[in-house]
């Protein structure tokens, strides 16, 4: 097939809506539901993520996208009883390709609430009985297997959206897109993230462990194709926290910060030990741990509000018992697509756990950079490359 009618484009009023190609076949076939213009952005987005990061790592990866940048991205590492408990996992059979993507969505289980889903591998039954549980537009993946497919087909009443992706197919070299009646063309980033790029390290600490190597190319792969400004934190295989087209660095650091904050107290006793009440839905649970773990706690608890979600009324999650808590994270990878300019980005990370940082370098105030990572004893590589995304 060359060319396939959407539903709409971005938005209901923009019809007719298609895609396609000038040459040869789509590289994908829909299996299920009917596709819209924003479900193949991310898609052939996050396809192209996870495919690279299966390149680098070799192993198996996943995506969770939304409007057109990644949630959440990881790879297929064995879960912890923490977080089995974390991402709401009740088996114990877990297949790489079912842990990545149960990682990947459990990085920002609030921005991820009606994600696509990528896959690098053949989508099994473990994977699928998992996104069929949870809210979701669609799903991505080289093969499915005929009892993943029949899981699949029957979620959203039959109109879950089902991709199969040519894993052989490359695209041309040069890419063009349409603004305004005016066209533009330039050569796909078709540049590799390979453990090659991070042996530049200006700082005194030049230790980068295999496994903070492996965390920052996770997080330099997220970030190629996330939109810009855009900066992410990575731990033990997955991104904890992405922060997405912002204006300002240290407001991507920022952001980024806080959902790698927010995911490390979703670990936390306080919230493991929520008192839910019984068959509370997952998006009620996901909202409820954000507002008890958020400034606005003394919103569900001052009131009536709390037995909606809760059995008992716990006690209040204080400033000072998250500072606490979060001073335990460390060990973080992080990432930027472009150069940091100032110091106070680092001064941000640090307050994570961030320990190991890439970036392009190229600011005219690198040397502080490079002071400000010293003075925390963090490892930072300089990359010599930008990964802007737009």
């Amino acid at each position: 097939m060359k060319e396939l009618e959407l539903k709409y484009g971005c938005n209901p009023n923009q019809q007719p809506s298609k895609v396609f190609v000038n040459e040869g076949e789509l590289p994908f076939e829909v299996l299920n539901g009917r596709p819209g213009y924003i479900n193949l952005l991310d898609a052939l987005n996050s396809w192209q993520l996870v495919r690279e990061m299966k390149e680098a790592t070799g192993l198996a990866s996943a995506a969770s996208f939304k409007h057109v940048s990644p949630a959440g991205a990881a790879v297929g590492l064995p879960l912890d009883d923490i977080l089995k408990k974390v991402y709401f996992v009740n088996s114990d059979d877990l297949s790489p390709i079912a842990a990545a993507y149960i990682r990947a969505r459990g990085a920002d289980r609030m921005s991820s609430y009606g994600d696509f889903a990528a896959l690098s591998d053949e989508c099994d039954a473990a994977t699928a009985k998992y996104l069929k549980s949870e809210v979701s537009d669609g799903v991505i993946a080289p093969s499915y297997s005929a009892e993943a497919l029949e899981i699949l087909k029957s979620k959203r009443k039959g109109s879950y959206l089902i991709l199969k992706m040519n894993p052989d197919y490359n695209p041309p070299v040069l890419e063009r897109k349409e603004v305004f009646g005016v066209t533009f063309e330039q050569k796909r980033n078709d540049i590799k993230i390979t453990s090659e790029l991070l042996t530049d390290i200006p700082t005194v600490n030049k230790d980068i462990p295999d496994t903070a190597k492996r965390d920052l190319l996770i997080a330099l792969i997220t970030l190629k194709y996330t939109q810009s400004n855009s900066v992410c934190y990575v731990k033990d295989g997955q991104a904890i926290g992405i922060g997405a087209g912002q204006q300002s660095r240290v407001h991507c650091t920022r952001l980024a910060g806080n959902k790698a904050d927010n995911w490390w107290l979703r670990q936390s006793p306080q919230v493991l030990n929520l008192p839910f009440v019984d068959n509370i839905k997952r998006p009620d649970r996901d909202n409820a741990i954000d507002v008890y773990i958020g400034n606005e706690s003394s919103d569900l608890l001052d009131t009536d509000d709390w037995k909606r979600v809760f059995k008992t009324k716990p006690e209040k999650f204080t400033d000072d018992a998250k500072r606490e808590w979060i001073a335990k994270l460390d060990g973080v990878a992080l990432g930027s697509d472009a150069f940091f300019p100032f110091g106070d980005n680092i001064e941000r990370a640090h307050k994570s756990g961030v320990k190991y940082v890439a970036q392009s370098s190229g600011s005219i105030r690198d040397d502080n950079v490079i002071e400000t990572c010293d003075k925390y004893g963090i490892a930072m590589a300089m990359t010599h490359i930008r990964l802007f995304h737009h």
